[in-house]
């Protein structure tokens, strides 16, 4: 059983949904991020995604944007994001970590040599935004190979002539993208959420996890009682940026600010689906 496999397994049994945290890695710079991965399991994070840093990432609104390239001029680069998670692995290694980010950086590193060292480095799986499952063979193939799950993303203009072949030959859990657009820029409607999902077990055993709109430990909650675990990125890079000093310094509170965040959601998912008991 995979990592990913069994923390879900872990979260069925528990009868809750997980929390996803993203955060881009090498932001605002290598010491800080490495600390602030390092405190997000003990914060409530359930899984770990992290951002390859690229300079053209089209999915992506302003928040994460800014994040890749404070990132990139502190000198992240992909192979440094493998050594990062070489690390974090020392220390822990039950939590599933996801790289999420686009193909350019992995074609220029190689399909066949990324699969093995990301792997080797202690990464699960892998969420490429900008490769559909018609053209993924390139990537699926060595990292079936090496043990490296491909994590599909599906959005609410995915019908269903289009799910099929998104769920076929996906690992891990399926990613639902809550709205349409970029990252950061509106909030997800939980009802409009659940129908997504329940249409979406239709299709795949897999665990969905849903992203994208997700701001709030309230509206964390509302995608909790639906589906197996919700992401959220731009929040925590927010409030990431909100404390870089006028120079893009991290400022001596930036990691417990955004860990109170991580925890403070993490809260809002474990409440989610118990009974309500204000009546």
């Amino acid at each position: 059983m995979s990592r990913i496999e069994a923390r879900f397994a872990g979260l069925r049994a528990t009868g809750r949904a997980g929390l996803i945290t993203y955060l881009t890695a090498g932001d605002p710079d290598p010491d800080t991020s490495a600390r602030l991965f390092a405190g997000l399991v003990a914060a409530g994070a359930d899984l770990i995604e992290i951002g390859m840093p690229f300079s053209d990432p089209m999915a992506d609104g302003p928040v994460i944007q800014d994040a890749g390239q404070r990132a990139l001029k502190a000198g992240m680069t992909l192979r440094r994001t493998l050594s990062m998670v070489r690390a974090l692995r020392r220390d822990d290694d039950a939590t599933p970590i996801v790289l999420m980010g686009y193909y350019n950086p992995i074609y220029r590193y190689g399909a066949e040599a990324f699969a093995h060292d990301a792997v080797a480095a202690g990464v699960d799986g892998v969420i490429v935004v900008d490769l559909p499952p018609e053209e993924d063979t390139e990537l699926t193939g060595p990292a079936r190979a090496a043990g490296l799950d491909v994590i599909r993303l599906a959005t609410p203009t995915s019908d269903e002539k289009r799910l099929p072949s998104i769920v076929c030959g996906a690992g891990g859990f399926v990613y639902y993208v809550a709205i349409a657009g970029i990252t950061g820029t509106r909030s997800a409607n939980s009802a409009e959420v659940a129908a997504a999902v329940e249409r979406l077990r239709r299709f795949t055993d897999l665990p969905v996890a849903v992203g994208f709109g997700i701001k709030n430990p309230e509206q964390a909650a509302a995608v909790a009682r639906a589906a197996d675990a919700a992401v959220v990125g731009s929040a925590l890079v927010q409030r990431l940026a909100l404390n870089l000093d006028p120079n893009g310094r991290a400022k001596p509170a930036l990691v417990a600010a955004v860990l109170a965040d991580v925890s403070a959601l993490a809260t809002g998912i474990r409440v989610a689906r118990l009974p309500d008991r204000t009546g």
